[in-house]
């Protein structure tokens, strides 16, 4: 299977079994095109006489047989017909979300999460049950050695003595049970003060930093409880933040919505404060709220990619590039086969655990109690929903079968899905189109930035 397409300038042929990536000039383009059909190499010739010479034909076409036998184009799908039985394999749980605060000191209008209440009462983690959940992580991790934990909200640093103390018990067990806990934050920054910065860069691998771009945008979608906005509180702490990272190892990470269909100016505001870790992403939700993102809306945030795209280059050549995590692209490794199968690892490999302890499959589950597993003080009890998940996969997706973008996205959000169609094993339509889009642009920078290097 092959994707092609055109893009700022570049012909771009992606062969998606093997992942090979090919820019190439217009005569080469059309015969893999042709050949793609099915169409013989006289027909070929005939098809393309009227704009290539007949040699020039016949040398472009023996080079497309050449990377065809190289495996690098019309390669086989040698997954399909191989695919382990997911529901037999084993796994281990290698990851935990920390829902350390079942409460916010925003009202974010578009949050899953009901301003940090998931459907339920506001509460805090207690350190007992956070240190039972990390009990339990390391009792089903197996051999595992390199587990995360994510400390997530709500907003966690209403709780931050406990988030504080779980760290430390975690570095103690650590070295009793031959393992290496990598911590991660989620934070508003409305509690942000120099303590947490310094804690922190001490032991979080990775903070996410949450603000959707231009101060009207995020103002209008994140404010206080009574109305005011964040913006002007958090961009001084955010970016000393970014600054005392040595501007790594985090993401200023944002939300667009239909009062931003223009979010790549928000991208562009975020680099410009000097943010070079950069993360914004559509919004999900149901077509009746005012701010979601819908089927019309598509063409208007693809251009906005593009856009984004090409600045991007520009910016890079000029020394002051930044990166934007949908466009992150691994064009000569990627994830491993399994990643590539099987998705994020949700309600297997991962799962959320709230403040009194339950286990769901991810946050976005959390709350739905068709989706509760368990708990931190009698484990995995719904064993049935962990093998469901472990049956999410492309195969099992109708709509990733001969999608291109497959073994990028790896099918896509299991909640999303969920949320839209009431199965797992669907995909959210929007979400998909705008997956290809994104990796589309990611080729091409890479294309764009190597053919940069080479003249």
């Amino acid at each position: 299977m092959i994707h092609q397409y055109k893009n700022n300038g570049y012909n771009i042929v992606l062969d998606t079994n093997s992942g090979a990536v090919h820019v190439v000039d217009d005569l080469v383009y059309d015969v893999i095109g042709l050949l793609d059909q099915g169409k013989d190499s006289e027909s070929i010739c005939r098809e393309l006489s009227t704009s290539y010479s007949d040699s020039d034909v016949k040398e472009a076409i023996s080079e497309c047989h050449e990377l065809e036998e190289a495996g690098q184009l019309f390669t086989k799908d040698i997954y399909r017909d191989a695919i382990i039985d997911f529901k037999a394999r084993q796994t281990v749980v290698k990851a935990l979300c920390l829902h350390i605060a079942h409460d916010c000191n925003l009202a974010c209008k578009y949050c899953f999460a009901e301003e940090g209440e998931y459907h339920g009462r506001r509460a805090l983690m207690s350190f007992e049950v956070g240190k039972k959940a990390l009990d339990f992580l390391i009792a089903n991790s197996g051999s595992r050695r390199n587990l995360e934990v994510d400390f997530f909200g709500g907003e966690p640093l209403m709780n931050w003595q406990v988030v504080k103390d779980l760290v430390n018990y975690g570095r103690e067990q650590e070295k009793l049970h031959d393992k290496k806990f990598r911590f991660t934050l989620t934070t508003n920054g409305v509690l942000l003060n120099d303590e947490v910065m310094e804690f922190c860069n001490k032991e979080m691998a990775n903070v996410v930093l949450s603000i959707d771009g231009r101060k009207e945008i995020h103002d209008l979608m994140r404010p206080f409880r009574k109305g005011k906005g964040s913006y002007d509180l958090i961009i001084p702490k955010f970016q000393k933040f970014a600054e005392s990272r040595n501007q790594e190892k985090y993401y200023v990470r944002g939300t667009f919505t239909r009062n931003n269909l223009d979010f790549s100016k928000d991208v562009l505001h975020l680099a410009d404060l000097g943010f070079k870790q950069i993360s914004v992403e559509p919004v999900v939700a149901q077509e009746s709220e005012d701010y979601s993102i819908r089927e019309e809306d598509i063409p208007q945030i693809c251009e906005e990619y593009d856009k984004l795209a090409k600045e991007m280059i520009r910016r890079e050549k000029e020394g002051r590039g930044f990166n934007f995590f949908h466009f992150m692209i691994d064009l000569t490794g990627g994830p491993c086969v399994y990643k590539r199968l099987s998705g994020c690892g949700s309600g297997t490999e991962y799962l959320a655990v709230t403040p009194w302890g339950d286990f769901y499959p991810c946050h976005q589950f959390v709350g739905q109690e068709e989706f509760l597993m368990g708990n931190v003080d009698e484990g995995l009890k719904r064993l049935d929903i962990r093998d469901e998940f472990k049956c999410c996969n492309v195969y099992a997706k109708e709509k990733c079968r001969d999608c291109f973008a497959r073994f990028y996205c790896s099918g896509g959000c299991a909640a999303n899905s969920y949320n839209f169609h009431g199965s797992i094993n669907d995909a959210y339509d929007i979400g998909c189109k705008l997956q290809q889009k994104r990796i589309e642009c990611a080729i091409m920078i890479r294309a764009a930035l190597a053919d940069s290097e080479e003249s």
